[in-house]
């Protein structure tokens, strides 16, 4: 068994700041990608920022210059820092890792989803 918890989130004003982390524990052999991913009400799930196991990065276009995500591999832990936040930044964000458990599969896993709110 595997499981990925968040933390972090919440309510923010326009411009601010907020840091997102996800944890991965369990029978976990070796982890890989790890990401994040945002709901917006009424539209689909995107990708914003994935990592890979050498720390590379890939962001969507919208939070270029404003996320950064990194990753603690001796933790099984992503982070996500959100800055300059915008309005159109709400939603669910989910965290996602690429993990090999002891049986040897490789399977997708998620986090609960945790609901960031930007006012403006």
């Amino acid at each position: 068994q595997v499981q990925l918890v968040e933390s972090g989130g919440g309510l923010v004003q326009a411009g601010g700041s907020l840091r997102r982390s996800c944890a991965a524990s369990g029978r976990i052999r070796s982890v890989n990608d790890m990401g994040w991913y945002r709901q917006a009400s009424g539209k689909q799930r995107e990708l914003v920022a994935s990592v890979t196991v050498t720390s590379s990065a890939t962001y969507t276009d919208s939070v270029k210059g404003r996320f950064t995500i990194s990753r603690d591999n001796a933790k099984n832990t992503v982070y996500l820092q959100m800055n300059k936040l915008l309005p159109e930044d709400t939603g669910v964000y989910y965290c996602n890792a690429r993990v090999q458990d002891y049986g040897f599969t490789w399977r997708d896993y998620w986090g609960q989803g945790t609901q960031v709110t930007v006012s403006s």
